[in-house]
């Protein structure tokens, strides 16, 4: 039986070595084909020192675009800086203290970057948890949601105002295919009932697609368009809290996308030229991709709204 399972097993690694060029080929997705420049634009992007968020940092410096790190760890941001200056020749590339899991962090951000910075072209919210054990942030959330919906709901409330002033301007929301499995548990935004990491994750992830639409409604004719993503399954430092994800990741890595490939999706929203009026869409290997049906209650979209606004204490009409 032993001999056996080598052989087989064997068999297994020999097949998936010869066909990992085409595995590879078909994981990667798809690919931002646009030119489009960004010579004298300013971009914000969250959780930018490493995976997706640094090359998407990576490609829009290279379009000439004034690129903006909003990072927790800063010292982790300066090293991501100096790599994207090493990779871009010229590239304008700033690293800015901000900790989505505490509204302190989020309003000191936003006053200092609005009386520093005249203008927001491109906002990507890009930063996130993924299945960590039950914490909170510093503000009594359930970090996940906390982070991945509540930190950047703020974020962007503070700077919507920037955005708009500085039309045509886009808003670009990482997401995941997760939100499939995901629930608004209004009854226990928090998880404070029962908590299961990979639920809450699927809960934010949900979350980020139902704020996504209902914002697109409210910058209706305001030349600002919001839409969010799925990435892919990416190789990236996001599954760290999970060890059955990390061990996944590790024998199928063969079928994830690099950093690279996955960031591809949030490079198109953020430039592509035909979707200068497209707003409130999601994409997936830069196309449109479907929406979970309750991603697309627009009973759910407004309740969320009203009740991510009461948590953060703030009036957004």
């Amino acid at each position: 039986m032993f001999i056996l399972l080598c052989t087989a097993f064997g068999v297994i690694g020999l097949l998936l070595m010869l066909l990992s060029p085409h595995i590879r080929k078909y994981a990667a997705g798809g690919v931002c084909h646009s030119k489009a420049r960004l010579d004298g634009k300013t971009v914000l992007i969250t959780g930018a020192n490493t995976g997706i968020g640094k090359e998407t940092a990576v490609d829009l410096a290279s379009r000439g675009a004034r690129v903006i790190l909003a990072c927790r760890d800063v010292e982790k941001g300066e090293m991501a800086a100096t790599e994207i200056r090493t990779k871009v020749g010229g590239a304008k590339v700033e690293v800015r203290e901000l900790d989505l899991a505490d509204v302190s962090s989020i309003r000191t951000f936003a006053q200092k970057f609005l009386s520093e910075v005249n203008h927001l072209h491109v906002l990507i919210n890009n930063a996130g948890v993924m299945m960590c054990p039950y914490m909170k942030t510093a503000d009594g959330f359930e970090m996940q949601f906390g982070v991945n919906h509540l930190g950047h709901f703020l974020l962007t409330y503070l700077l919507i105002g920037l955005l708009k002033r500085s039309a045509p301007s886009r808003i670009v929301v990482v997401s995941s295919l997760a939100h499939y499995f995901g629930w608004i548990r209004f009854h226990d935004l928090m998880s404070q009932g029962s908590y299961n990491s990979g639920l809450a994750y699927c809960q934010s992830k949900l979350a980020n697609i139902l704020f996504t639409r209902e914002l697109a409604k409210k910058l209706r004719d305001s030349n600002v368009t919001v839409n969010s993503v799925h990435p892919g399954s990416v190789r990236s430092e996001l599954v760290r809290h999970s060890t059955i994800m990390s061990l996944m990741f590790t024998f199928f890595g063969i079928f994830l996308k690099t950093p690279r490939e996955g960031a591809q999706t949030s490079i198109y929203c953020a430039v592509a030229e035909e979707l200068d009026s497209f707003s409130g869409k999601h994409f997936s290997d830069c196309t449109p991709a479907f929406v979970a049906p309750q991603g697309r209650s627009e009973d759910t979209q407004r309740k969320l709204w009203d009740a991510s606004c009461e948590l953060l204490g703030i009036e957004w009409d």
